[in-house]
C-alpha cells in the first residue's frame, strides 16, 4: 500500500513526493524501495503488487523499474485501506483463486528483516487452506499513545494467538495499563489471509465495497480495468480494514514479535530510531551545531548548516522553500499547520 500523502512529515514529505518515496535513513533507497526489496527476498518480484494513487504511477515505475505497469494498481481517489485491499484481492483472485496474500504498508521501517520475513513466511502457511486472518503484533517497549493495540488471547502454538480485541490509540494512562498487562501489542498494519477468505469477509462485512469488485471481476487484468476502477472506485466507502473487517471478523489471529519495527508515522518516531549525540539530539542530512540544546531532531538539506541555541524537545525541519519549528509534544498539530499553509495564497509550492 503506497498511496498515502505523509502529511505529518511536512515539509519534508510533499503531495508530489510523499514519505514512501523518500530516503529517510540515508541508505540510498526510499521506504518504498526498501519495502519492495524486503518482500522480493521471499517471493517472486512479479507477485508483488503496489496499490497507490494515480498521481504516483511514474514515481513508482521510476523507483521500482523491475516491475511492469500491470503490477501497479492505480486508485483515482483515496478511500483508506479497505477499498485498497479489496482492489488488490480482486486482481490477485483473477490470476490465482487459491492464492494467499500479505498486505503491508510501504512506509514502515523493519530493522530485523530475517525475523520479520520468517514471521511472514510462517504466517502465510498459517492462513493457507482455511478461513483464518492474521495480523502482526509488535511487542511494546513503552506506553505509546500513537499506535493502535491488539489484545492477544488463547495461544495456538508457534506464537499464534487468537485476537481478543482491537483498541484505537489510547491515552497515556491506558497505554501504561496495556504495557503492564503483557496482553497488548502494537498493531503493525501487516495482514495475511487467503484471497478467498478476505473476499468472503468483504462480502459479509462490507457488501457495498464487495459488490464493486464482484461486478468488475471479469475486467481485472484487462485493458478495461482502469476505466472501470476510475468510474466506480470513488463510490467505495472510506473505511480502514481494521474497522471494517478485522474488528468484526471471527477467525482473527495475531503473531507477536520484535521485528525492529517503526511505522515512521511522525517526526517523533523517526527521532526515536535515529542516532543521537551526547545531548540526545538527532541531526539528519545536513549539519547542525547545537548549544545548550537537548532531545531535538534537526533535518536539513544536504550542504546546509544550522546553529541552534537553547532548544529542548523540538522538531526543526528545513527544505528548499519551507521551515518547520515545532515542539515534539505538539507534532500532532502538523496536519493543522499543513491545512493552514494550503490556505495561503500561491500555496502550491509549499504543500
Amino acid at each position: 500500500m503506497a498511496g498515502g500523502v505523509g502529511s505529518r512529515f511536512w515539509p519534508y514529505s510533499r503531495n508530489d513526493r510523499p514519505k514512501q518515496f523518500l530516503d529517510f535513513m540515508g541508505t540510498g533507497r526510499s521506504l518504498l524501495q526498501m519495502t519492495f526489496d524486503r518482500f522480493a527476498k521471499i517471493m517472486p518480484p512479479e507477485n508483488i503488487f503496489i496499490v497507490s494513487n494515480k498521481a504516483y504511477k511514474s514515481l513508482i515505475l521510476e523507483q521500482i523499474p523491475m516491475i511492469n505497469a500491470k503490477q501497479v494498481l492505480l486508485e483515482p481517489a483515496r478511500r483508506n485501506t479497505a477499498p485498497c485491499i479489496a482492489y488488490a484481492a480482486a486482481r490477485i483472485h483473477a490470476i490465482n483463486k487459491d492464492a494467499v496474500m500479505v498486505v503491508a504498508p510501504s512506509d514502515h521501517l523493519i530493522t530485523k528483516e530475517t525475523e520479520f520475513l520468517d514471521a511472514v513466511s510462517g504466517g502465510l502457511e498459517f492462513v493457507s487452506g482455511n478461513n483464518r486472518m492474521l495480523t502482526l503484533g509488535i511487542t511494546p517497549n513503552r506506553p505509546e499513545t500513537g499506535y493502535g493495540y491488539i489484545q492477544a488471547g488463547k495461544d495456538f502454538g508457534g506464537g499464534f494467538k487468537k485476537v481478543k480485541t482491537f483498541t484505537e490509540k489510547p491515552n497515556l494512562e491506558m497505554a501504561k495499563v496495556f504495557l503492564e498487562s503483557g496482553e497488548f501489542f502494537w498493531n503493525a498494519g501487516v495482514f495475511m489471509w487467503s484471497v478467498k477468505t478476505i473476499r468472503a469477509a468483504f462480502k459479509k462485512l462490507l457488501p457495498e465495497i464487495s459488490a464493486v469488485f464482484e461486478e468488475g471481476a471479469p475486467l481485472m487484468g484487462s485493458d478495461s480495468e482502469q476505466t472501470y476502477i476510475d468510474r466506480y472506485f470513488p463510490s467505495c466507502q472510506n473505511i480502514s480494514i481494521d474497522y471494517g473487517i478485522m474488528e468484526k471478523a471471527d477467525e482473527v489471529y495475531v503473531l507477536c514479535g520484535d521485528y525492529g519495527w517503526s511505522d515512521l508515522g511522525t517526526w517523533g518516531s523517526l527521532y526515536d530510531i535515529s542516532p543521537k549525540d551526547e545531548s540526545a539530539n538527532a541531526t539528519l542530512k545536513g549539519q547542525a551545531l547545537l548549544y545548550e540544546s537537548e532531545n531535538n531532531i534537526v533535518v536539513l538539506p544536504k550542504g546546509k548548516i544550522a546553529v541552534l541555541q537553547g532548544l529542548k524537545d523540538y522538531i526543526v525541519v528545513e527544505t528548499e522553500n519551507a521551515l518547520l519549528v515545532c515542539r515534539k509534544k505538539d507534532e500532532q498539530q502538523i496536519r493543522k499547520f499543513v491545512n493552514d499553509v494550503s490556505n495561503l495564497e500561491n500555496n502550491s509550492d509549499f504543500i
